[in-house]
């Protein structure tokens, strides 16, 4: 841990930000570094731009590595789409291995995540601590400080709840650290007591956060009350069934939270389904289903020209690309989930299949060109979507699932069948709780598909065996499914263990 603590700590020794042109360029602040703590936090200006370096690195941590949030999420799970080889072994995750070199130096090293949590522990210690002087530029102060210390719980949650998923037990640090030297070395803390830091902040975020925007510029790409709400009810579903791998009985007290906490979330977050006639617009961002995304829009002159988008995109979208794209989506997964003349909107708008072989997942592909008269310098304006409402939706059917109510889970699916398909093959009443289960994750699986969730999806539900043929249930009760910790991270922090799934295999 000391080693990324120390790269942390460039954050840490007291950060200087660029202050915000404007709202609508939250993202692209960069920290700068200052020596001078005295020259910061001395007005609502810095803490702005505390806040805003906050974002940038989460967005970072989410992009970085060919998109690791979507391959963590999705990728992993091969047969929802392929990654076709180009040498660096990123393919090998599609088939359980994670120790290729590549794999292990960057998807196995979580220090983006921690700078982000650095960042965020900065900006909690420090704004908690302004005087209403200092925020003499507020109308507000004392509600200008709950907002964002609330995003910065938000953003620390999140960052660990993403790690929790993928490497289970993580050195848990809530503290701001000014110096480098006195810094802990600091072991994994237990998932549990992880999951239950996510809790506490979520609870924190909901108390200190509203409903609404103070700008209405940061409406979805900025954490509201809502946002909290949100991952509160996915880290009780993931701790009601992924706190005990050996057994699969759900904690029916953290789902029973989760079902709460959905139900609190839907009547008072003000948030409704995109009308079907605009189902695109849903991906391109700040649509009324979104509940927090990652700003990723050319608007702001934010887009990505290396986002998941363009890894399955030919030429035929974006001008000079192959017609050979990277990542492809497995046919069988449209055969299976949809059937071959379905009029379901989720196949009509996000798949081309003019190569039947090696389709085309279309989902972000809202492609802008910064040189438009040559067609150049093309980037995707799709925000990350992180949580939306239909998400949630789904999520009750889940629920009623795990409390063995097959009947509303199957008014659930249907209600979506319905909502998407003029045409909808829908679950017959009286199904067991277990067909049940297996109609939700195929409709999970076209609702979420390519959003970061389908893999840690079929870990809840168990129906892991029916998508991802290298994860038997001889692995899956070994914990093998986490991933193991890089270990350049060990070299000068004794104090950290391999992920014991992948002892004496890296």
């Amino acid at each position: 841990m000391r080693q990324h603590l120390k790269t942390l700590s460039i954050l840490s020794l007291v950060i200087l930000l660029t202050p915000l042109i404007s709202c609508k360029k939250l993202l692209e602040q960069e920290p700068k570094n200052s020596t001078y703590l005295e020259k910061f936090w001395k007005s609502a200006s810095d803490a702005r731009s505390a806040l805003a370096g906050n974002y940038a690195l989460l967005r970072n941590a989410c992009t970085d590595k060919e998109n690791r949030y979507y391959l963590y999420g999705d990728a992993i799970a091969k047969n929802y789409f392929t990654i076709q080889y180009t040498g660096d072994g990123l393919e090998g995750i599609q088939n359980g291995d994670f120790t290729f070199q590549y794999n292990l130096n960057s998807l196995a090293n979580y220090t983006l995540y921690y700078k982000t949590i650095a960042m965020s522990n900065i900006v909690i210690a420090n704004v908690s601590k302004m005087t209403n002087a200092q925020l003499k530029d507020t109308d507000d102060p004392a509600a200008f400080k709950n907002n964002i210390m609330g995003q910065a719980m938000f953003i620390r949650a999140l960052s660990y709840f993403m790690m929790v998923r993928v490497w289970g037990d993580v050195p848990l640090v809530t503290t701001a650290y000014d110096d480098p030297i006195t810094a802990p070395q600091l072991p994994r803390s237990s998932r549990a007591d992880v999951m239950k830091q996510i809790e506490t902040d979520c609870r924190s975020a909901i108390n200190l956060l509203t409903w609404n925007y103070i700008n209405i510029g940061d409406a979805k790409v900025t954490a509201n009350k809502g946002s909290a709400y949100a991952l509160l009810a996915h880290l009780y579903l993931w701790r009601a069934t992924m706190s005990d791998v050996s057994q699969d009985t759900p904690n029916l007290t953290d789902v029973n939270n989760a079902d709460t906490t959905i139900t609190t979330l839907i009547q008072k977050g003000g948030y409704s389904q995109t009308d079907t006639a605009n189902y695109k617009s849903t991906f391109v961002g700040r649509s009324s289903d979104g509940i927090f995304e990652i700003n990723m829009s050319e608007n702001t002159l934010e887009g990505s020209n290396s986002s998941i988008g363009t890894r399955f995109l030919s030429g035929a979208y974006i001008n000079t690309y192959s017609n050979n794209p990277r990542f492809y989506v497995v046919p069988r997964y449209l055969s299976d989930q949809f059937g071959s003349n379905s009029k379901d909107i989720r196949f009509t708008k996000n798949f081309d299949l003019s190569n039947p072989e090696r389709p085309i997942c279309t989902k972000y592909s809202n492609v802008i060109y910064r040189n438009p008269g040559q067609k150049l310098d093309a980037y995707l304006s799709n925000n990350m979507i992180i949580f939306r409402l239909s998400d949630m939706k789904l999520l009750k059917a889940e629920i009623a699932l795990y409390k063995n109510d097959a009947a509303t889970a199957t008014t659930v699916i249907n209600e979506f069948r319905t909502r998407n398909n003029p045409n909808p093959t829908l679950v017959p009443n009286g199904l067991s709780v277990s067909r049940v289960m297996d109609e939700y994750i195929k409709e999970r699986s076209k609702e979420m598909y390519l959003e970061g969730h389908l893999f840690f999806d079929l870990l809840r539900t168990r129906r892991y065996g029916n998508v991802v043929d290298w994860l038997t249930e001889t692995r899956f009760r070994r914990e093998g499914f986490y991933w193991p910790v890089d270990p350049a991270l060990f070299r000068e922090n004794p104090n950290l263990k391999q992920t014991t799934y992948w002892l004496g295999k890296v």
